[in-house]
């Protein structure tokens, strides 16, 4: 700090009252403090400042500590020692608690003035604090920002070397190749960087002179190119698009190479595979029906209108498929209940009902399509009337296993089952007995609580034994 040279001389003797405006008049607060850290006094420019201070109409008389915030208290300490020490101290910053809000900033600078006594000179900071702020919040969202900037640049960076049609960036102004993207180098059969610097379109040894003209034409008056089929000399066809765009002061091409030919191979190669699909669809041995959310028929193919002894599909579109499948309603019903659960269904045994004939075994496959609220159905239907066998008349014959049971279920009522059911049971008691006593017909009998006789009428309704067992059974 720079003082006075002659301060006697240039200003004279000042008394206290003169030293006190001038103190007063020099800051925003001023603070007369003794050797002990106490306020003997207080001085303030504005009244508002007064104001805003927390309990400073209380100052007076306490040690000056006690009245700022609780990590300022060391920096009295420090400013009072080195005002002891050097007569002047450097400007700290020194927070006070508010009436309101957050701590107030006093930028500080302490004077010994002999006696054992010290003025605290002070500067309201909170200007100075707020541009501060201001700066450190411009500086992080000029860093958010750069990183943005520095994100997409990379997006758009991966993108284009990814890219699998050729890309240039050429100057507009030089019409000099500053870019290219990998896939570039189908353009020449060289390496990208051997295109960097290149004169466009001259470069590309491009086969045929009006489109030559015609690029140089379009960049020059247009600013873009639209879908203009050219030839390397390489004898590739290309189609090119390109589009002009600034960046800071300069003006620059984004110029797309589209391979001609084979951009057209895949959409042959999958109308074909589509075509092909439907073909399969419509030929498969297998009856496919597609259906709306509640069976109506939409689409069936040959297979099905076979089974269902449908002359001609557009006779029975919009009929809800039903009328077809199950041997009543309820199982196709069942069937559309899983479906809506669960999306899918594997091998469901049901029947086909011909409209001139009578019933089919089939096996169901199906699949719920498109979206969850309204979804399509889609059936495989499989004739497996040569692998199970045509039951003509599942009344005449009782079933032998649990299988042929389970068979009959939905297509034979409860009543029958029942008795059919009871009569399966019989049979594999019977045999078990048969097996326990190694065939001795008497010892089974009585093993399960039937006579001889009864034993021997239920072997031969069972055709476990032969007519002349049965004849010995009832001579006994």
């Amino acid at each position: 700090m720079k003082v006075f040279r002659a301060p006697k001389q240039s200003l004279g003797d000042l008394d206290a009252d003169v030293a006190a405006t001038l103190i007063a008049a020099a800051s925003d607060i001023a603070l007369a403090i003794d050797d002990e850290g106490a306020i003997h006094t207080v001085s303030f420019q504005r009244s508002d400042l007064s104001l805003e201070l927390k309990y400073s109409d209380q100052w007076i008389g306490r040690h000056w500590q006690a009245t700022v915030a609780e990590e300022s208290q060391r920096k009295i300490e420090q400013l009072l020692e080195e005002a002891t020490a050097k007569k002047v101290s450097r400007w700290r910053e020194i927070r006070y608690p508010a009436t309101r809000g957050p701590d107030i900033p006093i930028l500080h600078a302490v004077i010994a003035t002999g006696n054992r006594r010290f003025v605290a000179l002070g500067r309201d900071a909170r200007a100075t604090a707020a541009l501060q702020q201001k700066l450190v919040e411009a500086q992080i969202a000029i860093e958010r920002d750069y990183s943005k900037m520095r994100n997409v640049e990379s997006r758009y960076r991966i993108l284009f070397q990814m890219y699998s049609e050729p890309v240039l960036i050429v100057d507009a102004s030089t019409h000099r190749v500053v870019e290219a993207n990998p896939a570039s180098s189908i353009l020449l059969d060289v390496g990208v960087a051997q295109l960097i610097g290149k004169l466009f379109p001259d470069a590309l040894l491009i086969d045929d002179p009006v489109a030559v003209q015609s690029i140089s034409i379009a960049l020059r008056t247009q600013g873009r190119i639209e879908a203009l089929k050219l030839r390397l000399n390489n004898g590739r066809d290309f189609i090119l698009d390109g589009m002009f765009f600034r960046q800071d002061v300069s003006s620059f091409f984004l110029l797309r190479f589209m391979p001609a030919i084979p951009a057209l191979a895949p959409a042959s190669s999958h109308a074909d595979e589509a075509s092909q699909m439907l073909k399969f669809v419509e030929d498969a041995p297998d009856g496919i029906v597609l259906t709306d959310r509640e069976g109506r028929l939409l689409r069936a193919n040959a297979a099905f209108l076979q089974l269902a002894q449908i002359e001609n599909e557009k006779h029975v579109h919009g009929e809800n498929i039903d009328r077809w499948i199950g041997k009543s309603s309820i199982d196709f019903e069942i069937l559309l209940t899983n479906l809506r659960q669960h999306r899918s269904l594997k091998l469901f045994s049901s029947v086909i009902r011909g409209e001139h004939g009578s019933p089919v075994n089939v096996e169901i496959s199906a699949v719920a399509l498109g979206r969850q609220e309204q979804p399509s159905f889609g059936f495989i239907i499989r004739n497996v009337e040569p692998r199970i066998g045509a039951i003509s008349d599942p009344h005449s014959e009782i079933p032998r296993s649990r299988e042929q049971l389970t068979e009959l279920i939905g297509r034979v009522p409860l009543k029958e089952l029942v008795r059919e059911t009871t009569d399966v049971i019989e049979r594999m008691c019977i045999e078990a007995a048969l097996k326990l006593t190694g065939d001795n017909r008497a010892t089974a009998a009585e093993m399960l609580g039937l006579s001889r006789q009864s034993l021997y009428v239920k072997l031969r309704r069972f055709g476990l034994a032969d007519a002349s067992e049965y004849d010995e059974g009832k001579v006994e």
